[in-house]
């Protein structure tokens, strides 16, 4: 299996989701399958079959977790020294250069991407656009609406 780029801030989130479905989420549906099994048949008992599908889900989650954390490669933004060239946990500010408006993203994860907190995955079409370009450079992205163009105006490692 190949690695998985991580910022320590998404490794950690990831760790959390992990403890709170060990030591809470499995237990909560361990007692929801007990207390639909007192019920008596389980042929016709819907609470017993969404525990047991809401079980499936938990446990699938915790393998898929572990397994991302296992093969996770975590970095620190703040560690990096890419000599102004945009990196993976790079922060960008980006000028749209046909309207003008101003942009910053992250650039983590799959994982850990949230649009509406400026954090795009790595696999996205405009970090691949971003990647290796510094302070000046301009960025094509090939995007769903057609091509728009970004200048770099700042890149940070946070």
């Amino acid at each position: 299996m190949s690695t998985i780029p991580l910022t320590k801030r998404g490794a950690e989130k990831l760790k959390a989701e992990l403890q709170q479905l060990k030591s809470v989420e499995r237990h909560a549906v361990i007692q929801a399958i007990a207390e639909a099994r007192a019920q008596g048949d389980l042929s016709e008992n819907a609470e017993y079959d969404a525990a047991k599908d809401k079980q499936g889900f938990i446990e699938g989650r915790i393998l898929e977790i572990e397994g991302k954390l296992a093969a996770a490669q975590i970095i620190d933004p703040s560690s990096l020294d890419a000599d102004g060239r945009i990196v993976f946990g790079t922060t960008v500010d980006l000028e749209d250069e046909d309207s003008g408006a101003k942009v910053t993203y992250q650039i983590v994860g799959d994982d850990e991407a949230d649009l509406k907190l400026g954090l795009i995955s790595i696999s996205s079409p405009i970090s691949r656009a971003l990647i290796g370009k510094e302070v000046g450079d301009i960025a094509e992205v090939r995007a769903p609406g057609g091509v728009r163009t970004y200048e770099v105006v700042g890149v940070r490692y946070l």
